[in-house]
């Protein structure tokens, strides 16, 4: 098989100002009309892509639109330009920056100047696949030519097109093979050299292709645009005009195809002069007049017709001939020369739909709101009536969903001959404007009958969405309202009045969860597209296809379903893979016969991709579902090709669920290289509901695209990148989302931030943030009000005063006048005066998007300038809002490399150190009358960002303030309680640093301390911000009040504790005494025999690993699920799955320690979810599946705003390598907590554990295996190991977790039951089927009692969970030979007799934790442990 190349790039950007139409794929030459191109994507919604903006939206992008050429926007990565104009400067002396244009880095370099890939079109007929050769990145001397701005346009006067055109520079046609292979190629031939291809078109009937042809432009006439011919066979081309003069005019639509052998064709006048010229004096002031009072509010516009020069000149460049001309050579000119603006052939080529626009034009609102008039023609070019003449629509309101008064969206159907239909507003276009129905869609046929009136084809009560066409007896329809997000989908029959419409869907167009795809359309004869109708054997049934994103928390699985659309039951008949790849759907093949299609006869384009595999594509057929693969796309940047891609779950502190995708560099391991610089990059999204803000888009296997400005790029320089995190601003109700967009903006940022440092990938202070566009605005907001979260930014073509945008901007349909103080606070340029964090600005000089003009950069840098911030402004000559030209787009990754090395690799100071702490009240009041707004949006006043600038604003500080200000206050109120101040002393964190001879010598670790964590303390922690003494939270806050309480508990524990740990054990005649709670001693009882256990079941629980899955593993008895714990002195309470969940409502309850805590973990899984009405609604917050692999896991239960969350820790400290006779072997750091502890802060419950691995076999019997400092021990026991190693718990418990708001558990060792031998000596134990009758014999575990002691001794209260005695009993509760599948089980002489079946003994722990947290009265006794 050929091999192909694919190519990432995006549709052409235009703004609404364009009255064009684009095609958004290519599948023939099938002509879409607006409404029916939005039917295509309109069941799925619009929000898909929110926060995925160089994503299209849809899959259709895969393939790209031949038929339309390519914006400034739509330029693609590519190789260097040879022709590039100017000259690059390669070194970086600081006196010439500025001067000349600059190039990147090679390893950033040679990923942009990789060969560009070819696009795809395939042919109407299914048989042949074009490939479009494409160039690299254009030079800047493209984009230097001269070009009018006129009516929101930017028209190349030379070529007569629009300008900033990309191209193709070849055609190649391979045919595909019955077996779905490609067949060789056949090159285009007959070009000049040099020829530059645009809008490639093919015939109806597949046998031809038309293009437009422009050569080398030395010659002023050359460069115009030809239109060219090509026989697909034979790949001859041949211009379609014999006459030299005959140039195509490709300002709005160029030429269609009337029928297989006939082109109606937009030409330039050949009665057209030379350009009107610019008066030297003109002819009186420029005036506009509104003294009618008439509201007219319009968006900021730009390049609109200024004069009436501008007017002329506009109908001199956009005034076209419309001509006939055939393949045979004959040429014939139709109608009088306008401004025709589309041209829609009827599928039957009988009539001609011609749009045009006429004056009088305006100056203040572009093209698309210029009069139009429709007209309908026969194919030979006969007028024959005026369908409408809609006025000037200066006067269309602000708000979402208003639009232009009169007939729009006028089409053919494409399931008749030639019958028309249209929508009309009846509320004026107004939004605002209540009445029903809101929109009326009406039919009638081309040459309606003498008096016949259009028919009502619907009534709709939200804006009209457009129409999928399939016969008389179905056709959907879809309406929508933004304000509400709602969207619904109305079955109709457009042949039988009598069949009343109904409504298919209706839902929320956020929801992406519930998004049920979109129908999939086949091509007819006439190439228009219908609804696909689906039939299967023996059935009389209707179906349609449905095609959809797939939409889940574990990210999209695409499917394809069977809906009957008489019953809405559905059929899944295809899906995704989940694991590794992301396939989707691209078109349906089986449509070269008319009629419905036979479930056995359906075939598939389909597309796959997986992290690092470049997509490729293949023909999938049924009923066998044989794929045949297409393309081989060899992977693009193959340097990057094994970079580390995951879609990360977090959550932001008002409870909203939060999604981005975190990269990492090739080869990176967070262990080894520790926390790298990192760049986040996003773009802000609103949203109406935080459910839907908090939904999954995208999918974590899809295939990296890195487009020439990427923020991926930054990968081959060793950046972590943080990918779109989802910045949602929601208004819920009537809210309106801006109302708090600062607030959720940097609430969002700093969960974001947090996640990525939580996860050890990027370092606290190396952190820079950069956006395009709205993203540049968010860039601006968040080093103005969050400058805690950032060290340097980086904004191209932003928006930063939104005054300048007073008649709304992105989706806020108020008016500045309306919401001043939101324009205001939102606003960066009015907070200009905080920003004291390093900020580049970028911005095309050229910029022609509406709002972001580059005066907003200029001014916002001098702004910036007049406050001394650091700051550096970047204008691109020539470029427009996205950047195009190679010097340009090497310029600026240059400038942002230079940046982030100087400001965020080179970064020393503390930015980061006290993240979520900037809130009001923290920083001083801000007075200035300037600041007054900004301040009230929960920023925190100016004096914290100079405090942050500095390094004087972290939690260290903030936390030894208060003890170096109150200690001696502390120590004289302590007096008075008669305590001692060693009390005090113990809460100020000491470090020891022993240093013995041994035969093991650590090595050095890189930060000099030699503790093995490259943080430089010494204390074997991997710190973040908040790591050794981190600053509560304004709820946390222990004021002094609340810590004499608790020192005076502290107090009364002395006095009333027993004297000494050896007396209180001799209490229990050589056991641990266990104290009554509510006056029951849970751990004394019996084990009996209860039918209405267990409390769950194998099938009703998901999250019951292999490993304790027990009865699914094939073991037959059950009676080990039937006993039920009875304490002897009272009743024990029945586990409440609702009263728990409720208990930990809102919380965060975790477990930390080894396997034996997990199988607790997953059994709290099993019983909680006995209460949850909807099982969609848990899910793993970072879509793991619970394996013995991944040791980290967080359930979210939705509806109780919870996370039941899982740690592995096997020792609770950290388990480390050091150089022991020239060879690097495992240790365990006894004196250094674990890495992964930054995870166990904050939670609200947490239960430890550890015991299971303190084992001679597990710890080398303490030879050369246990580390202090930089000694390695030659030789330890266990028990003094396992002590050292929980005093080194007990003090990180002590320092970090805050018992207001904590609650620790600690539960102690599960025993093991293996009979006749160790694991893995052929101990058993699988023989046993009921618990033992008599425990007397077991000695109690010395770890027990090290527990005990170790927490006698912390000031911290913990609880302890005794479920030794418990659990003795329990010889029949473990897996033995049923820890494995059937198949793969384990042998009779390995047996799992530690672990504990599921349900099983597991359960009887969580329900004594239960009946802890929902006891309410105090323990009495005030020992530092509670049973």
């Amino acid at each position: 098989m050929m091999r192909l190349y694919k190519v990432h790039h995006r549709l052409p950007h235009f703004s609404s100002s364009c009255c064009c139409l684009l095609h958004p794929f290519s599948l023939g030459n099938a002509r879409f009309p607006s409404s029916t191109l939005r039917s295509f994507r309109h069941l799925r919604t619009d929000s898909t892509n929110l926060f995925k903006p160089a994503m299209s939206a849809f899959r259709f992008n895969r393939l790209v639109p031949v038929n339309s050429s390519l914006a400034e926007d739509g330029s693609t990565a590519g190789n260097g330009s040879a022709n590039a104009s100017l000259t690059f400067a390669e070194d970086d002396d600081e006196s010439v920056i500025g001067v000349k244009y600059r190039v990147p880095p090679p390893e950033i370099r040679d990923i942009v100047d990789a060969p560009p890939l070819p696009a795809l079109s395939f042919s109407p007929l299914r048989d042949k696949i074009l490939f479009l050769k494409r160039r690299s990145l254009p030079p800047l001397a493209e984009l230097a030519r001269p070009e009018e701005k006129l009516a929101g346009l930017r028209i190349d006067g030379k070529c007569n097109t629009r300008s900033r055109m990309s191209f193709y520079t070849g055609i190649g046609i391979h045919p595909l093979m019955p077996d779905g292979s490609l067949g060789p190629e056949t090159e285009v031939s007959g070009l000049p050299d040099g020829v530059k291809i645009n809008f490639v078109t093919w015939s109806n009937d597949g046998k031809h292709l038309t293009f437009s042809v422009r050569f080398e432009e030395e010659e002023s006439s050359s460069s115009k645009l030809r239109v060219w011919v090509a026989d697909v066979e034979t790949g001859m081309a041949r211009p379609l005009f014999q006459s030299p003069d005959i140039y195509l005019n490709a300002v709005f639509d160029n030429y269609v195809w009337v029928d297989n052998s006939t082109l109606l064709v937009c030409t330039i006048p050949l009665s057209r002069g030379d350009p009107p010229k610019k008066p030297l004096v003109p002819s009186g002031p420029k005036i506009q007049s509104n003294e009618q009072k008439t509201i007219v509010q319009v968006r900021t516009f730009q390049d609109l017709l200024k004069d009436e020069y501008d007017e002329d000149l506009f109908d001199y460049y956009a005034t076209s001939q419309l001509v006939l001309a055939s393949l045979d050579g004959t040429v014939k000119e139709v109608g009088s020369p306008a401004v025709y603006t589309s041209l829609d052939p009827s599928p039957d080529e009988k009539y001609i739909l011609i749009s045009s626009i006429h004056r009088p034009y305006s100056f203040i609102v572009p093209c698309g709101r210029f009069p139009k008039k429709v007209d309908l023609w026969t194919a030979d070019g006969n007028f024959v009536r005026e369908l409408c003449d809609l006025p000037l629509a200066e006067d269309i309101p602000i708000a979402s969903n208003s639009v232009r008064s009169g007939m729009r969206s006028l089409n053919w159907r494409a399931d008749k001959p030639s019958t028309l239909y249209w929508a009309e507003t009846q509320d004026g276009g107004d939004a605002k404007v209540e009445v029903s129905p809101r929109d009326i869609v009406y039919t009638q046929p081309a040459e309606p009958q003498e008096g016949e009136e259009p028919e009502i084809l619907h009534k709709l009560d939200l804006r009209y969405g457009g129409i999928s066409w399939c016969d008389d007896s179905l056709a959907l329809v879809y309406e929508s309202w933004y304000k509400t997000r709602r969207t619904r989908t109305w079955v109709i029959s457009p042949g039988s009045k009598d069949v009343s419409p109904r409504i298919l869907f209706d839902r929320s167009s956020e929801d992406v969860y519930s998004d049920p795809g979109s129908p999939m359309l086949r091509r007819t004869s006439t190439g228009s597209y219908v609804i696909a109708k689906m039939r299967k054997e023996n059935d009389n049934a209707t179906y349609l296809l449905l095609n959809g994103n797939g939409a889940t928390p574990e990210g999209d699985i695409p499917f394809l379903d069977l809906l009957d659309i008489n019953t809405s039951s559905k059929e899944r008949i295809w899906e995704s893979d989940k694991e590794k790849y992301y396939e989707s759907v691209v078109a349906l093949l089986s449509d070269q016969k008319e009629g419905d299609i036979h479930i056995n006869d359906l075939k598939i384009l389909t597309s796959k991709e997986s992290k690092t595999e470049n997509t490729q594509y293949y023909i999938q057929s049924w009923p066998d579902k044989k794929l045949c693969q297409i393309t081989n796309f060899r992977h693009p940047y193959p340097q990057l090709a094994s970079l580390q891609k995951e879609m990360i779950r977090y959550e932001r502190k008002d409870g909203v669920r939060l999604t981005a995708t975190l990269y990492l560099p090739p080869g990176y391991d967070p262990l080894k290289d520790g926390p790298l610089p990192c760049l986040v990059w996003s773009y802000p999204g609103e949203f109406k509901s935080k459910d839907a803000a908090g939904q999954v888009r995208g999918s974590p296997n899809e295939f990296a695209g890195i487009g020439p400005t990427s923020a991926l790029l930054w990968l081959a320089r060793r950046f972590a990148i943080l990918s779109g995190p989802t910045i949602p601003i929601i208004g819920e109700g009537d809210e309106e989302a801006n109302d708090r967009y600062v607030e959720q903006l940097v609430a969002s940022a700093e969960a974001a931030v947090e996640e990525v440092i939580r996860r050890g990938v990027a370092h606290p202070n190396k952190i820079a943030v950069g956006g395009h566009s709205y993203g540049a605005f968010m860039t601006a907001n968040l080093l103005a009000h969050a400058p805690h979260l950032f060290c340097c930014g980086i904004a191209r073509s932003g928006a930063y005063n939104r005054t300048l945008t007073p008649f709304g901007f992105q989706n806020e349909d108020r008016t500045l006048w309306e919401a001043t103080n939101t324009y205001v606070e939102m606003s960066p340029f009015m907070s200009a005066n905080r920003i004291k964090k390093p900020i580049l600005l970028i911005h095309g000089e050229e910029d022609n998007n509406p709002g972001t003009l580059t005066m907003q950069s200029d001014r916002f840098f001098n702004a910036l300038k007049g406050h001394g911030a650091l700051c550096r402004l970047v204008i691109l000559p020539f470029e427009s809002h996205g950047y195009s030209a190679r010097e340009s787009i090497m310029h600026v990754l240059w400038e942002t490399d230079r940046w982030l090395q100087k400001h965020c690799v080179s970064n020393t100071s503390e930015v980061s150190a006290d993240i979520g702490k900037n809130k009001d009240g923290e920083g001083k009041e801000v007075t200035d009358i300037e600041n007054k707004a900004v301040a009230a949006s929960g920023g925190g006043g100016a004096e914290l960002a100079d405090d942050i600038e500095s390094g004087q604003f972290y939690s260290k500080t903030r936390s030894l303030m208060w003890m170096d200000s109150d200690l001696s206050n502390i120590f004289n109120i302590l007096s008075n309680f008669n305590c001692t101040a060693s009390l005090i002393y113990s809460t100020l964190p000491t470090t020891r640093i022993q240093r013995q001879e041994s035969e093991g010598e650590v090595v050095e670790d890189g930060d000099g301390d030699g503790d093995g964590d490259g943080d430089g303390d010494g204390d074997g922690e991997i710190e973040d911000a908040e790591e050794d003494t981190p600053a509560p939270t304004m709820e946390e806050d222990i004021e002094v009040d609340d810590k004499l309480e608790l020192l005076k508990e502290h107090k009364e524990l002395k006095m009333t504790k027993v004297s000494s740990v050896d007396e209180f054990k001799a209490q229990g005649d050589g056991k641990m005494e266990e104290k009554k709670m509510n006056g029951c001693d849970v751990t004394k009882g019996k084990w009996v025999y209860d039918e209405s256990y267990p409390l769950y079941t194998n099938g009703s629980c998901p999250f019951i690993d292999e490993g304790f899955n027990c009865g699914t593993n094939g073991r037959q008895d059950k009676d080990y699920m039937k006993w039920k714990w009875q304490p002897q002195d009272c009743d024990f309470p029945r586990f409440n799955a609702a009263k728990m969940l409720d208990l930990i409502s809102g919380k965060r309850l975790v477990f930390v320690g080894d396997s034996i805590n997990r199988n607790q973990w997953e059994s709290m899984l099993c019983m909680l979810m006995s209460a949850v009405k909807d099982p969609k609604k848990v899910y793993e917050t970072h879509g793991r599946r619970i394996t013995k692999e991944k040791g980290n896991y967080s359930f979210k239960f939705v509806d109780y705003k919870c996370t039941i969350e899982y740690y592995v820790s096997h020792f609770l400290v950290h388990e480390s390598k050091a150089r022991i006779r020239q060879k690097r072997r495992p240790t365990l750091r006894i004196d250094a907590i674990d890495h992964g502890s930054s995870k166990w802060k904050g939670a609200d419950i947490v239960v430890f554990n550890t015991a299971h691995w303190w084992s001679h076999f597990k710890t080398k019997a303490g030879i050369n295996y246990y580390q202090e400092g930089n000694q390695v021990h030659p030789k330890l026991d266990v028990s003094t190991a396992f002590r050292k190693a929980l005093m080194t718990w007990a003090g990180w418990v002590d320092r970090h977790i805050n018992p207001r708001k904590t609650r620790v558990f600690f539960r102690n060792l599960a025993p093991s039951h293996f009979r006749g031998g160790l694991w893995n000596s052929g101990g058993h134990c699988m023989e046993a089927t009921w618990p033992l009758n008599d425990t007397s014999g077991m000695e109690y575990p010395e770890k027990n009692r090290i527990v005990e002691e170790v927490i006698l001794q912390m000031k911290t209260p913990v609880t302890l969970l005794n479920v030794t005695g418990v659990s003795a009993y329990r010889i029949d509760g473990h897996p033995s030979i049923y820890g494995k599948k059937p198949g793969t089980r384990y042998s009779s002489n390995i047996q799992d007799c530690s672990h504990w079946c599921l349900p099983g003994v597991p359960d009887t722990w969580n329900e004594i934790l239960f009946f802890h947290l929902q006891s309410k009265e105090k323990s009495k006794y005030h020992s530092k442990f509670r049973l």
